[in-house]
């Protein structure tokens, strides 16, 4: 009975890329992320998931972002880089609980 790594970094980088490559379209990235959900663990990454979701990238203790500034270890697809309106982060809230 082997026991499965624990792996974030490779969690993150696969929801970032993914996000990016949907664009700007929400629908997109909704689906991306129900057709992710079959094959990747949300339970086991669900802090990732979240800060990824929030903030664009992993966040260390504290709440600092582990990206290094490396674009392909983050998303501007979050609810911090949404504009600052209720309709555009009910928008991403819909995403993200949908």
């Amino acid at each position: 009975d082997e026991k499965e790594k624990f792996e974030p970094t490779v969690f993150r980088d696969t929801i970032v890329q993914g996000l990016n490559e949907a664009g700007n379209d929400l629908e997109a990235i909704a689906k991306f992320l129900d057709a992710a959900g079959s094959r990747l663990d949300y339970r086991r990454y669900a802090d990732t998931l979240f800060d990824i979701l929030v903030a664009g990238s992993m966040l260390a203790p504290g709440g600092t972002r582990i990206d290094d500034n490396d674009k392909t270890k983050m998303t501007n697809h979050c609810v911090f880089f949404a504009d600052e309106d209720h309709d555009a982060i009910r928008n991403y809230a819909q995403v993200n609980k949908g």
